[in-house]
């Protein structure tokens, strides 16, 4: 709560995003002029393709297009998510069903907001990516946190989630693949999920950015189409930002029934009417073209991620399980913490992630996010798209710092 009272309590119990803060300040250390190395932000280090770039500029030529439109999204944009929808996930919606946001987290917020009154519960498998409790709080729910470790290559099971199933337990949120841990949920799981959640009338709202990006052959399963016993009480959000590289565009959306579509459009009327005409036409451009930019993207993805977690997994009180998606390395650093490092000032034991990841930029100019940014403490997430001399470096230094600990 605010001290002052000037700032709402509502607002000033928000948690900034602590990816974007790592990024941030990694980003300003780069500035002036330090040789940071920043494994912090999900972004890909690759350009947006050249005929997406072409379709927004022939776009911003377009007075049509200066004016605004829809605050749902442009029509024709609606119809080509749909059948990339159809295309990439078997799942067949009417552009009635899709409505089009700034980014993939306008749509997170926008879903929790149109399902949420005060007091519901939505169950959060954890580790999770930082904005979704945020998120599911301003909306007036509250998160409950239902946690899968290592072990279990960091997938929750449907006992775990019915341990935590409540009175008021309303949503379940469903991430595969995921950020942060890359894990995927394979499609007989997937099913038994969904199934226990349409058992119990519960509504899921399924993040799906990271549908392209799976590896070793592991396919991607929609909750949607493998759990068709969900009715219309799922929610899919997806966008351009990952799989086109993208992430400066802000073009994502949500997919659902048509009166929670409906609402949710009556809520971003408000909010913040249609997202930019231009990125639109982009998106556009990028759901109706071919998925070569992903595949080539993928093909550099998969030669870091070995990279990455070969390098984790040489450092002794580190384990970091193999991820199957996104691209992410999720490390467990628990056997780290209370050991002895050189400090700038002296010999220092972190006893938190948090610490660690302080102690790793302020030494060694790495940025990794700590495990408390996800859940519980004791777990470190590093990005591996970045470029590949980038990385080799960043993980020397790890290794070589790391490997001090006593």
């Amino acid at each position: 709560m605010s001290s002052t009272g000037r700032i709402s309590e509502r607002i000033a119990s928000i948690a900034e995003s602590a990816t974007l803060a790592v990024d941030a300040k990694a980003k300003a250390l780069k500035a002036a002029g330090r040789p940071v190395i920043g494994f912090g932000a999900g972004e890909p280090d690759f350009p947006t393709p050249d005929y997406i770039v072409d379709a927004a500029v022939d776009a911003a030529r377009q007075p049509r297009f200066h004016r605004y439109s829809p605050a749902g999204g442009l029509p024709e944009l609606k119809k080509a998510i749909a059948a990339k929808t159809l295309r990439d996930s078997g799942y067949a919606v009417e552009p009635a069903q899709v409505l089009v946001t700034n980014g993939g987290k306008q749509a997170v917020y926008e879903s929790f907001a149109t399902l949420l009154d005060p007091g519901d519960e939505v169950l959060v498998p954890t580790p999770y990516w930082t904005t979704y409790p945020e998120a599911i709080r301003l909306a007036g729910g509250v998160p409950v946190e239902v946690f899968a470790g290592p072990e279990q290559g960091y997938l929750v099971s449907v006992e775990q989630l019915e341990a935590a199933r409540m009175e008021r337990t309303k949503v379940l949120l469903f991430v595969s693949p995921s950020n942060p841990t890359g894990a995927v949920y394979p499609p007989e799981q997937v099913a038994e999920i969904g199934r226990w959640a349409a058992e119990h009338g519960l509504w899921v709202v399924t993040d799906e950015i990271y549908e392209h990006l799976t590896y070793d052959g592991v396919p991607f399963t929609s909750i949607a189409t493998a759990a068709p016993e969900l009715g219309d009480k799922v929610i899919v959000l997806n966008g351009v930002a990952k799989t086109y590289a993208m992430t400066g565009w802000r073009v994502g959306w949500m997919i659902a029934a048509p009166d929670v579509i409906k609402a949710a459009t009556n809520l971003q009327s408000h909010l913040s009417s249609n997202v930019s005409n231009v990125s639109q036409m982009a998106a556009l451009a990028a759901v109706s073209g071919p998925l070569t930019a992903v595949d080539e993207m993928k093909q550099a993805f998969d030669r870091r991620r070995k990279a990455m977690v070969s390098a984790l997994n040489s450092i002794d009180g580190v384990e970091c399980p193999m991820p199957e998606g996104a691209f992410y390395a999720y490390a467990d650093v628990r056997g780290l913490l209370g050991r002895e490092f050189p400090g700038k000032n002296g010999p220092v034991r972190p006893q938190t992630s948090a610490e660690l990841a302080a102690l790793i930029l302020d030494t060694v100019e790495v940025a990794v996010v700590p495990g408390e940014a996800f859940g519980p403490s004791g777990y470190l997430r590093l990005s591996y798209a970045l470029g590949d001399e980038d990385l080799a470096v960043g993980m020397e230094r790890l290794q070589d710092f790391l490997g001090k600990g006593r």
